[in-house]
């Protein structure tokens, strides 16, 4: 029974307290041995994920890179309001930085590890077993030795001239003395955390095309070490990171990393950036983070994609964007979380700024909103496949699978610009029609409704053949045939 009754249906049928006690009790063990598995490609359907029992699992999440500066006891103290506000609704994933100062075991001198940073890690690990958060686990992201102005990117004990083993930073990427040193620090991460099923993965490094003389070194070091990882974590995915993909030059960088082998996910950056070089960054988030996904898919590489990085930022990300602080409703993080799926990501997308905008704002409530939308859903059993509706009102994504279709309506005319920028309210959209005939969906004996994650309900919607009226709404609603 556990693996083909939702929770929720099952309390319906049950009718009493203590078949709900029970049934509270079958679903928390389901989870807890959900957790004793691994994450990997889907040897079915490989655009997607799954457990390694089987199950599908769709990423949903955000980046969390760190907590603030403070002593150990504040840090965990604010991690596991954060990890129990992401629990509560229903997320499932965080990416952390373990280079991060505040994570960072390797202290004063190259190889020295320190043994109360690695209790930090403890900790982080307990909390993320504690309430079901899977970590994809960023090794490294410095950008310079000293010689820029990025003091948190700074790297520089490891030149020769501070006792390190490189001439320089190109001597570091190329030469073996760096080489190796990073490998070992590979290996003690997989003797203190290697075969944990809590980790959804290791990423070499945070946009690795972002370094000084990256042209040069990140592929070639990139193809050597991602065997690495695989040899050293055979049982989690690999993974590598490049930048924002917003100029004309990112794009012969991603169409290779996506064709290198052992690269076991297709990972994608993009914010609203009205700094960017291409226009399409500039546009509502919905669209420049579903074109960012369709990009990658375009690459015909049959592994999973993921935004793994969005959200909005200043001008050539010199800061995070001032639209934050007037998005209370949180349509940034909506259409970051929702848009990228919806064209056949393999999880929600996730959003940077996890702490001066989702948590200022008090946004955690979009996990949730997600997670109705797909809960019960399997990708793979469904072989889901993207599709796309025109409509002159609405961004129409769709997902057509064997049994269920869901299609994603968005109102064009609710952006960032006319609601955060300009102040408009959103408009009270009613009597839209959508034609769902070139869809070639059988709808026969199948049930369609209408969910509005602004408001957390599902509402009733009138149909004629092929054609499905929505009901009242403002920014956007999910449409599920099923």
């Amino acid at each position: 029974m556990r693996n083909n009754i939702s929770r929720r249906d099952f309390l319906a049928l049950s009718g009493t307290a203590v078949l709900a006690a029970s049934a509270s009790q079958l679903f928390a063990d389901d989870k807890t041995d959900d957790l004793k598995a691994f994450v990997r490609v889907s040897q079915r359907y490989p655009r997607y994920f799954e457990l390694d029992n089987g199950k599908p699992y769709i990423p949903i999440g955000i980046n969390m890179t760190c907590p603030p500066q403070g002593d150990d006891d504040s840090l965990t103290k604010l991690e596991n309001d954060w990890f129990k506000k992401l629990h509560a609704n229903r997320a499932n994933f965080i990416r952390i930085w373990l280079s991060h100062q505040q994570y960072e075991v390797e202290r004063e001198k190259p190889g020295n590890m320190d043994s109360a940073r690695a209790k930090r890690l403890d900790k982080l690990f307990a909390l993320a077993r504690k309430y079901g958060i899977r970590l994809k686990l960023c090794t490294e992201h410095f950008r310079n030795f000293g010689e820029g102005n990025q003091r948190w990117a700074d790297r520089s004990m490891y030149l020769k001239k501070n006792g390190g083993m490189a001439e320089d930073f190109r001597d570091y990427f190329l030469g073996e003395a760096g080489r190796e040193h990073y490998k070992k620090k590979l290996q003690w991460y997989a003797n203190r955390y290697g075969n944990d099923p809590i980790v959804f993965g290791w990423e070499l490094w945070n946009e690795m095309n972002s370094i000084y003389y990256s042209n040069a070194i990140w592929r070639k070091w990139t193809a050597e070490m991602l065997p690495e990882l695989h040899r050293l974590f055979p049982k989690n995915l690999a993974m590598q990171s490049l930048g924002s993909f917003d100029r004309e030059s990112a794009k012969k960088m991603y169409e290779d990393l996506c064709r290198m082998p052992g690269n076991d996910v297709l990972q994608v950056h993009r914010y609203l950036d009205l700094g960017a070089e291409w226009n399409i960054c500039h546009a509502p988030v919905a669209e420049l983070s579903a074109e960012a996904v369709k990009e990658l898919l375009g690459q015909n590489v049959p592994k999973p994609v993921l935004l793994a990085e969005g959200g909005a930022v200043e001008p050539k990300h010199i800061g995070p964007s001032k639209l934050y602080e007037k998005d209370k409703a949180g349509i940034i993080l909506h259409d970051v979380l929702f848009a990228p799926f919806f064209v056949g990501a393999a999880g929600s997308g996730h959003c940077w700024h996890w702490d001066i905008y989702v948590h200022k704002n008090d946004l955690w409530h979009h996990f949730d909103r997600f997670a109705s939308v797909v809960e019960g859903l399997d990708p793979i059993a469904e072989e889901l496949k993207p599709f796309e509706i025109p409509h002159d009102r609405l961004y129409l994504y769709g997902l057509k699978g064997k049994n269920k279709m869901l299609i994603w309506c968005r109102d064009k005319e609710n952006t960032w610009k006319t609601e955060l920028e300009e102040g408009k309210s959103p408009e009270s959209l009613s009597g839209l029609e959508l034609d769902l005939s070139k869809t070639e969906f059988l709808f026969n004996g199948k049930k369609i409704a209408v969910y509005d994650p602004w408001e957390n309900r599902q509402i009733e919607t009138k149909t004629i053949n092929t054609k499905v009226v929505l009901p009242s709404f403002r920014r956007s609603v999910v449409l599920t045939v099923s």
